[in-house]
């Protein structure tokens, strides 16, 4: 078994690298926040809660001898609606579609059912290099650390498999999360640098700006809306008649949820969960996309748009 505890070293051949690697994992394993600290920009929606990334959001790491482009996928599940079967299609098909796919472990919890039935679909992807990046390692003391290693070690064993490495990183306390850039790269092909330089994601502003109002969104609802919520940005236009250096951009977004009755919980008491969410996202747009911002947000019901086709069509799924 082959932990990484220390910076690699560079090759000594100025050859450059390009390609794609994922993050994947149970729900809540860390992979947004990895994502998050290797770029070094915010550019993958976070939540405490699982499952809810469910773009397919490209962070874009630039190096002078790679370009790693991150694919956050949703984390794979049991399905239990036609959304959770679609988010299961996107992941395999992304998987397929890589140069190295990172498996995303949190040191503070031992391995599960859940770790297992996406180390099984794992081992029946041969030719893709299987990293397994052991999340969280700030939250738990070394002999813990050292049990979860042997025991991931063991994981692959079982189902027949080496793992390309074992790296155990904390993205919150920014611990070996260049060591493991340093690793990946390796692992993509030679080539030239496939988006331009500056580029952290290639999702539309559009989409980014959804997910940070469904981010401030989810914060601090009861357990039953994760699901529920679905975010589209109807348009985003700059003010007219603004003068040049004070310019304003105009956003218009609609929440989507599932129930009538779902809509006090968004709204909040006197509307003031509505507009604590968009004081919090706008703040975050503004800093992603580098102006002042004008945020309308409204309220809408969807019904049961998570099992219905033409609903998540329209909702972008």
């Amino acid at each position: 078994m082959s932990v990484r505890t220390q910076s690699s070293e560079q090759s000594a051949d100025a050859v450059h690298r390009a390609g794609f690697a994922c993050f994947v994992g149970r729900p809540n394993a860390g992979k947004s926040t990895l994502t998050n600290a290797l770029v070094g920009k915010k550019v993958a929606i976070t939540s405490n809660r699982p499952q809810t990334t469910r773009h397919t959001v490209r962070g874009i790491v630039h190096r002078p001898d790679a370009q790693l482009i991150l694919v956050d996928t949703p984390g794979l599940h049991k399905p239990r609606t036609l959304l959770g079967e679609r988010l299961n299609d996107v992941v395999r098909t992304t998987w397929a579609e890589v140069d190295v796919i990172g498996f995303c472990l949190p040191a503070n919890e031992k391995l599960g059912p859940g770790d297992r039935f996406i180390a099984k679909e794992l081992a029946g992807i041969k030719r893709t290099p299987k990293v397994a990046v052991v999340t969280k390692t700030d939250l738990v003391d070394p002999k813990t650390l050292a049990e979860q290693l042997i025991a991931i070690d063991q994981l692959g064993k079982e189902l027949g498999f080496e793992w390309a490495e074992i790296i155990p990183v904390s993205a919150v306390g920014d611990k070996q999360v260049d060591l493991l850039a340093d690793l990946l790269v390796p692992m993509l092909p030679e080539g030239p640098a496939l988006y331009p330089e500056g580029d952290l994601t290639d999702e539309p502003e559009q989409v980014m700006v959804a997910e940070l109002i469904r981010e401030a969104a989810l914060e601090g609802v009861r357990d039953e809306l994760p699901h529920s919520i679905a975010v589209v940005v109807e348009e985003m236009l700059p003010r007219e008649d603004r003068p040049a250096d004070r310019p304003l951009l105009d956003i218009h977004a609609n929440i989507y949820i599932e129930r009538t009755s779902q809509k006090g919980i968004i709204i909040g008491p006197k509307g003031r969960r509505l507009k604590d969410v968009g004081i919090k996202s706008r703040k975050q747009i503004e800093a992603l996309l580098g102006t002042p911002v004008f945020l309308d947000l409204h309220v809408k019901v969807a019904k049961d748009w998570q099992r219905d086709p033409k609903q998540l069509r329209k909702l972008g799924f």
